[in-house]
């Protein structure tokens, strides 16, 4: 089994910035896509971003391509999402996921394809 603890996530104002981290336990996530979501209030739960076991194969959301960053230190089993020029519209639990699936070839974006979910991360940006 997989265990994923966000964490990182806090207020701040529009413009500023947050790190957030999710660190794995339980068994190593190193060869697995890992993927960042969030849901907002009444919202169904997207995605923000996903990268390849390797690390050579990113996606992001068009809404935040070019503001946040994914990574990952498979040595440290963690996976981060550096998040700058922070909108209103980021307000959000954000949630960390992975796929489980052994060095799978592509990146995914669905919720359906990500086995394990951490407990999230409340992210809230005031104007």
């Amino acid at each position: 089994q997989v265990q994923l603890v966000e964490s990182g996530g806090g207020l701040v104002q529009a413009g500023d910035s947050l790190r957030l981290s999710c660190a794995a336990s339980g068994r190593t996530v190193n060869n697995y896509v890992m993927g960042w979501f969030r849901q907002a209030p009444g919202k169904e739960r997207e995605f923000v971003a996903a990268i390849s076991w390797s690390g050579g194969r990113i996606v992001y959301a068009d809404s935040v391509k070019g503001r946040f960053t994914i990574s990952r230190d498979n040595a440290k089993n963690t996976v981060y999402l550096q998040m700058n020029s922070l909108k209103p519209e980021d307000t959000a639990v954000y949630y960390c996921a992975a796929d489980g699936i052994y060095r799978r070839p592509r990146v995914v974006v669905s919720t359906y394809e990500y086995n394990y979910w951490g407990q999230g991360t409340q992210v809230t940006v005031s104007s």
